[in-house]
C-alpha cells in the first residue's frame, strides 16, 4: 500500500539530476566517464564572497532571518535591478528563496489553481512543466525549434493564449539551448501579452551574465514597462557567481505576489541560509570584473564544442547566444544501429548509447520537451570538452 499524494504523482524526478547521480555512481565504480549533464559552472566561488560568509559565521550571523530575505540582501538586490536592468523595486517587492527553483515553485504554487494554464516555450528547463503539474495547472507547450533559433514567436504566443492562461514563462539565455531574446523580440512578445489583463510573465534570467551575443541583455519588464506590474523577474547567484550550492534565488515583482510567496515560504522552508544570504550580499555588491574573464572562457568553450559537434556525422549544432549549453539536433541519427545491433529509436536511446559506448553523459531532448536532440553543458575545461567531443564523434561514426 502506498500513500503518495495525487500532486506528487503528477511530477517526475528531474532528468538532469538523475543523470548527474548516474555519473557519480559510475565514477564511484572507477568508470572513466565524462559528465556533461550538470548545469553547474566549474569555476570556484570568488574569494571575496567566501570571505563574507566566513565573517558572517565569526560574527554570529547564524540565526533565523526574515522569512523572505534580510534587509541587507534585499537592498543589494534592489541595487542590482536598478544598476543593471533599470528596474526600481521597493523592499516589499523583493523575495529571497533557497535557489531559483524555489522562487519559481513559490510563485506558481501561490497563484495557480486546477485548470489554470501556463505557456512554456520548448525546449524548456525540465522543472517548469512539472511544477505547473504539481499545482494542478496545465502546461501549454509551444514548440520553438532550431529553425527559429529555439525562441517562441509573437504569433505562436498569440495562438497559445486562452482565457485560462495565468502565466507565460520566458527564460533568456535559455537552459537548455543557450538561446537569448533580443529587446525587440521581447517587445513583440510583450505587445501580445499586454491586452490580456489576467496574464502574468515569469522571466527566468538566471543566466543573465553568461552572455555572448552582440545585442545587450534585456529583460521584459525593462523593455515593456506597461507589464512591470504583471512581471516576476527571477534571478539568483548560482550561475554567474558559481554559487550553486549556496542556494540563493531571488525575484522582483508586484507586492501582492511577493507577499503571497512569503506566506507560502513561511510554512515550508522559512528563511534561506543566513550565511548564504551574507555571501550573496557580497556577490551582488562586490567587484564584477571577474565575470568578463569567465565569460571569455565560456565563449571559447562554446566555440570549441559547436565546431566539433558540427563536424560529427549526424549532428547539427546551432551556436547559442548565452548560458553554457548546446542543444544539437540529432534527427539524422534516429533509426541507426549501434555496433551491438541496438536501434537508436529516440534521443534517450542515443544518450544511453553515448554513456555506454563513449562514457560521455548528456541529457536527452525529450526531458526538455523537444526531440530528437540532447543537451551538453560545456562548463568544464577545454581539454575535457575536446576529449568528450572526440568520443561522441567516434560513437556517431560507428552507427550504421
Amino acid at each position: 500500500m502506498t500513500n503518495i499524494s495525487k500532486a506528487l504523482g503528477r511530477i517526475q524526478p528531474s532528468a538532469t539530476l538523475a543523470m548527474s547521480a548516474k555519473v557519480s555512481e559510475l565514477k564511484g565504480q572507477g568508470v572513466d566517464v565524462i559528465g556533461l549533464s550538470a548545469g553547474e559552472p566549474d569555476f570556484d566561488t570568488p574569494d571575496f564572497v567566501k570571505d563574507a560568509a566566513i565573517q558572517a559565521i565569526r560574527d554570529g550571523d547564524t540565526n533565523y532571518t526574515v522569512v523572505d530575505g534580510t534587509p541587507a540582501l534585499k537592498a543589494a538586490i534592489i541595487g542590482k535591478f536598478e544598476r543593471e536592468n533599470g528596474l526600481t523595486y521597493a523592499p516589499n517587492q523583493i523575495t529571497v528563496n533557497s535557489g531559483g527553483k524555489h522562487t519559481l515553485f513559490n510563485a506558481l504554487v501561490a497563484t495557480l489553481d486546477e485548470g489554470d494554464e501556463v505557456i512554456i516555450p520548448a525546449p524548456y528547463w525540465v522543472s517548469y512543466p512539472d511544477i505547473v503539474n504539481f499545482t494542478g495547472g496545465t502546461p501549454v507547450i509551444v514548440e520553438a525549434g532550431a529553425d527559429q533559433g529555439y525562441k517562441m514567436t509573437a504569433a505562436q504566443l498569440e495562438a497559445a493564449i486562452s482565457l485560462k492562461t495565468k502565466w507565460v514563462i520566458l527564460n533568456s539565455p535559455s537552459n537548455p539551448t543557450g538561446a537569448a531574446y533580443s529587446a525587440e523580440e521581447l517587445k513583440a512578445l510583450g505587445d501580445v501579452i499586454l491586452p490580456h489583463k489576467n496574464v502574468m510573465v515569469m522571466t527566468d534570467d538566471m543566466y543573465e551574465h553568461i552572455w555572448y551575443a552582440d545585442f545587450p541583455f534585456a529583460t521584459i519588464a525593462q523593455v515593456c514597462p506597461d507589464l512591470y506590474d504583471r512581471t516576476l523577474t527571477v534571478n539568483g547567484v548560482s550561475k554567474a557567481y558559481a554559487m550553486t550550492g549556496w542556494r540563493i534565488g531571488y525575484a522582483g515583482g508586484p507586492a501582492w505576489l511577493i507577499k503571497a510567496m512569503g506566506k507560502l515560504q513561511s510554512q515550508s522552508t522559512s528563511n534561506p541560509s543566513s550565511i548564504s544570504q551574507a555571501a550573496a550580499v557580497a556577490a551582488l555588491n562586490g567587484p564584477q570584473d571577474f565575470l568578463v574573464e569567465r565569460n571569455a572562457a565560456f565563449e571559447r568553450r562554446r566555440d570549441l564544442v559547436v565546431s566539433m559537434l558540427n563536424d560529427t556525422p549526424g549532428l547539427e549544432c546551432p551556436t547559442p547566444e548565452g548560458a553554457f549549453y548546446v542543444y544539437p539536433d540529432a534527427s539524422a541519427l534516429i533509426g541507426k544501429t549501434t555496433p551491438k545491433g541496438q536501434v537508436i529509436g529516440s534521443d534517450e536511446d542515443l544518450i544511453n548509447y553515448f554513456l555506454e559506448e563513449a562514457q560521455v553523459a548528456a541529457v536527452h531532448g525529450a526531458a526538455f520537451g523537444l526531440s530528437p536532440a540532447f543537451r551538453i553543458s560545456y562548463a568544464t575545461s577545454e581539454d575535457i570538452l575536446t576529449e568528450a567531443c572526440t568520443r561522441i564523434q567516434r560513437a556517431c561514426a560507428a552507427l550504421r
